[in-house]
């Protein structure tokens, strides 16, 4: 499974990063700081609640990888 995320971005004032799971044809999207789940194609409700446990237990570390997105370049490709 692959795990990527965006930037940091605001959304109503409030500092949010989106995230993104991807195995095969599979996909499950949330955001942290709220770290759940907001739609998904393919994955179980257990595999739900794993990858939703995976962003709260690990919130630092994808903030910190969030950092290090340069949105605009990015966005120019």
């Amino acid at each position: 499974m692959k795990m990527i995320c965006s930037g940091i971005l605001r959304k109503n004032g409030e500092k949010i990063i989106y995230v993104r799971f991807e195995r095969g044809e599979d996909f499950a999207e949330g955001s942290l700081p709220t770290a759940k789940i907001t739609s998904q194609s393919g994955f179980t409700p257990d595999e739900i609640e794993q990858m939703e446990d995976y962003m709260s237990e690990n919130r630092f570390e994808i903030i910190e990888q969030a950092k290090s997105v340069n949105v605009m370049k990015n966005f120019m490709k």
